[in-house]
C-alpha cells in the first residue's frame, strides 16, 4: 500500500508550481449535488402495483444479472450500499413509477403519499429528491403519443399526470429542505417521417404549457425540459427535439423552466459539451444528465472518457458549474448493478475535480493573447498531471474505499445480500 498522504503532498506540489489550490478544489468537487438515478437498481422496473412492468417509449435495458432489486426496500437499501463508496454531496433521483401503494394508482392520480417512504428515508438520510414524470411504460404510452398525443383523452392524462408530478415535486422540496429537480421527457415520435410534423409539437407545446399554468403556484421546484434525437420505434421523427426544446425554454423565460442536456441524446457527431455555452448564453441553469452513449442512448455507465471530462472542463471553465445541476442517468444489467453506481458515480465526481485541477485562469490569459500555440501545449500537459493522487486522498478524507477497494465490499454485499434474491 503507498502512502496516500504523501502522494497527496507531492500532487500538491506538482499543482502549486501552476497557481492551483488543491484544497479549494476538492472543496468544490464535495460540496456540488450530483444526483444519484434510482432506476439503475431495478432495471427501470418500477415500484408501481401493477403486473405489468414491461418498458415502452424506446427505452431497453440490457441484460439479466442476478440480484436486482425487486421492493422499495430492497432498493433503498443498495443504493445506500453504493453511496458508501461515492464521495461528495448526493441527492437522489426518482421516477414516478416508483410510487409505493398498497393498491394500484394511475399515474394521473399519484399524490405525495404515495412516495411517503422515499421522503421518510431521504429525511433520515439527509438527502435532497429530484423527480421524473414516468410517459413511458404504461398503456397510455404508444406510438400515438403521450403529451403530444391527437387523442385529447390521452393527451389530458398525461397533463394530468404531469400537474401531479409537480405537486409532487414541491412536497419533495418542502420535507427535505433542498430544490426538487424535475426532468420532463416524452417519447413521442414516429419510426417514419410524418406528413404533419408541426401538429404534434404544437400539442406538446400545449400540454406543456397547460401543465405549468395549472402549477404556477408550485414552489421550490426546478424543471428541466429534455430532447432526444430519435428512439426505438420513434427512429425518423421526435416530437421534442432539441430545436423544440431549446425553443420551448427560452419561449417560456421562466427561472424555473430549463434545458436538460443528456449527452446520449444526441447524434454521435454531436456533444453536449459543445452545446452549455450555447445554451448558457441565453440562460441561467442547465439540468446535465451525465451518461455514456456507444453509438446511441444505450445509458452505458459514466466512464472517465474524453467527452465527461470535456464537459466538466467546459462547465468549470465557463464558471457554471455552480449553476449546474448535474444528475446522473444509465442503466446497466449486465453488470453488478451497484458496482455500475458505484463506477458511473465516482466517475461522474472524478471529471468534476480533474476538470478544477486545471489552471484554467492562466490558459484564459494565455488564449486572450492570441498564443494559441501555448494555448494547446498547456491544455495537453494536464492531461498527464497526477489527479489520481489528489483523488485518492479525497476518498481516504471522506472515509471512501480508494482505487478497487470498494469492490471488495460490493462483492461482499453481492454474496451476502444479492445472491438471496436470485
Amino acid at each position: 500500500m503507498y502512502d496516500v498522504k504523501k502522494g497527496y503532498e507531492l500532487a500538491k506540489e506538482f499543482y502549486a508550481q501552476y497557481g492551483i489550490d488543491v484544497d479549494k478544489a476538492i472543496e468544490i468537487a464535495d460540496s456540488t449535488p450530483i444526483s444519484m438515478h434510482c432506476w439503475q437498481g431495478d432495471d427501470v422496473g418500477g415500484l408501481e402495483c401493477k403486473e405489468d412492468k414491461s418498458l415502452s417509449g424506446g427505452i431497453q435495458t440490457t441484460g439479466n444479472y442476478p440480484g436486482k432489486a425487486t421492493t422499495g426496500a430492497e432498493l433503498r437499501a443498495d443504493i445506500e450500499e453504493a453511496m458508501k463508496h461515492i464521495p461528495g454531496e448526493l441527492k437522489v433521483n426518482v421516477h414516478a413509477n416508483y410510487s409505493e401503494s398498497d393498491v394500484f394508482v394511475d399515474r394521473n392520480e399519484i399524490e405525495p403519499k404515495h412516495f411517503q417512504k422515499w421522503v421518510d428515508w431521504a429525511v433520515e438520510k439527509g438527502l435532497g429528491l429530484d423527480f421524473n414524470p414516468t410517459y413511458f411504460a404504461h398503456p397510455l404510452s404508444t406510438d400515438k403519443g403521450t403529451l403530444s398525443c391527437a387523442d385529447e383523452n390521452v393527451r389530458k392524462f398525461w397533463v394530468e399526470h404531469g400537474i401531479r408530478c409537480r405537486q409532487i415535486g414541491q412536497y419533495f422540496a418542502e420535507k427535505t429542505g433542498k430544490t426538487c429537480v424535475i426532468n420532463h421527457w416524452t417519447p413521442d415520435g414516429d419510426k417514419e417521417v410524418p406528413v404533419d410534423t408541426l401538429a404534434p409539437r404544437l400539442r406538446l407545446k400545449q400540454s406543456y404549457d397547460e401543465i405549468f399554468e395549472a402549477t404556477k403556484d408550485v414552489t421550490g421546484v426546478m424543471d428541466g425540459i429534455e430532447s432526444k434525437v430519435f428512439g426505438i420505434g420513434a427512429e425518423s421523427y421526435t416530437v421534442g427535439s432539441h430545436e423544440f426544446c431549446m425553443g420551448y425554454v427560452m419561449r417560456a423565460n421562466k427561472d424555473h423552466i430549463i434545458m436538460t442536456l443528456d449527452n446520449g441524446h444526441y447524434h454521435p457527431t454531436e456533444t453536449v459539451s459543445n452545446k452549455l455555452s450555447g445554451v448558457y448564453a441565453f440562460d441561467k441553469h442547465v439540468l446535465l444528465h451525465v451518461t455514456r452513449a456507444v453509438r446511441w442512448d444505450s445509458d452505458h455507465v459514466v466512464g472517465m472518457d474524453d467527452e465527461t471530462k470535456a464537459i466538466f472542463e467546459e462547465l468549470v471553465r465557463m464558471g457554471k458549474l455552480q449553476d449546474t445541476y448535474v444528475a446522473t442517468d444509465f442503466f446497466d444489467a449486465s453488470i453488478n448493478r451497484i458496482a455500475a453506481w458505484v463506477i458511473g458515480m465516482r466517475n461522474t465526481r472524478k471529471a468534476m475535480l480533474a476538470a478544477l485541477l486545471q489552471p484554467n485562469d492562466k490558459m484564459k490569459e494565455i488564449e486572450a493573447s492570441g498564443d494559441v500555440t501555448a494555448r494547446l501545449a498547456w491544455k495537453e500537459e494536464f492531461k498527464a498531471a497526477p489527479f489520481s493522487l489528489v483523488w485518492d486522498y479525497y476518498c481516504e478524507q471522506k472515509g471512501i474505499k480508494k482505487g478497487l477497494e470498494w469492490l471488495l465490499e460490493v462483492k461482499a454485499y453481492e454474496e451476502k445480500i444479492l445472491a438471496e434474491r436470485a
